[in-house]
């Protein structure tokens, strides 16, 4: 496990405790990152990662409207007393999914 997982455990762990309730921290901040693409979030990702080997991604034009639309409902499911975003944060956190990391790149390649 590298700086960058332990790290961002800890901030979801908190994102857990304080979710109980109809505002989730951590979809809100999903959908900032989605919206502005901030460099700290790229590099986050990379570091996440590893610096994984850049491959040539070939980004859908709606790649960002896919992902936020999908924290949109994550938002609205985390409406419910159990607050499912850090769950789903933890696993993407432990497992490094090769797709979440497409996901990232494909949000940022479509920069202006």
């Amino acid at each position: 496990m590298n700086k960058a997982q332990i790290q961002c455990l800890a901030v979801f762990a908190v994102f857990a405790i304080i979710g109980f309730g109809p505002i989730s921290p951590g979809c809100l901040i999903g959908m900032y990152v989605i919206i502005k693409r901030p460099n700290w979030f790229s590099k986050l990702v990379d570091d996440l990662y590893g610096n994984p080997m850049h491959q040539n991604l070939i980004a859908s034009n709606n790649v960002r409207i896919k992902a936020f639309l999908c924290l949109l409902t994550l938002f609205i499911i985390d409406i419910a007393p159990v607050p499912v975003t850090p769950v789903v944060a933890v696993v993407i956190i432990l497992s490094r999914p090769q797709w979440f990391f497409c996901v990232v790149k494909g949000v940022y390649s479509e920069r202006v």
